[in-house]
């Protein structure tokens, strides 16, 4: 029987085999060289792979462990919903300011709180790795999509940056 994870993996790469086939229905335009499916293929070919990746790895778990004759299934951490919640609360807050705070300074807010709501800093070296990761990560998405990609990210109304 598979896990949760054999589960998630299948159900992932179905969904992204799916969504990768509809965008082979769309139309390129003569005057652009890169037709409108070409990053969703990426992304969802990525996807696909990294969702069947995690299927075989549950199905090569599954199969040592009935060559081992441990017929009992590993033990799981108990769930917690509450910070499922909590992250889809925080990231709908990041969603909401992004049209008043503008990419960069949202982001950099939004990476932080779901980096410290994670695993909670502890002492001034940990808040300054939330730090680091925030401005980092923020500082290359910003850079490889407004000027590598020449994506147009949104400007705060409130900050105009």
């Amino acid at each position: 029987m598979l896990s949760r994870d054999g589960w998630g993996g299948l159900a992932v790469a179905a969904a992204s085999l799916l969504l990768f086939g509809l965008t082979l229905g769309l139309k390129d335009n003569p005057m652009v060289p890169i037709g409108p499916g070409f990053y969703p293929r990426i992304v969802l070919g990525l996807t696909a792979t990294l969702g069947i990746a995690l299927l075989v790895l549950d199905l090569l778990r599954l199969r040592r462990r009935g060559l081992s004759g441990d017929a009992k299934p590993p033990a799981s951490a108990p769930s917690d919903h509450f910070a499922v919640v909590l992250h889809f609360g925080v990231f709908g807050l990041y969603v909401v300011t992004l049209p008043y705070l503008g990419f960069r300074l949202s982001t950099a807010l939004y990476v932080a709180a779901a980096n410290a709501l994670l695993e909670p800093p502890r002492g001034l070296k940990g808040w300054a790795r939330v730090a680091a990761l925030a401005l980092l990560t923020t500082a290359a998405a910003y850079i490889v999509f407004e000027r590598y990609l020449l994506v147009l990210l949104p400007r705060g109304r409130w900050t105009g940056f």
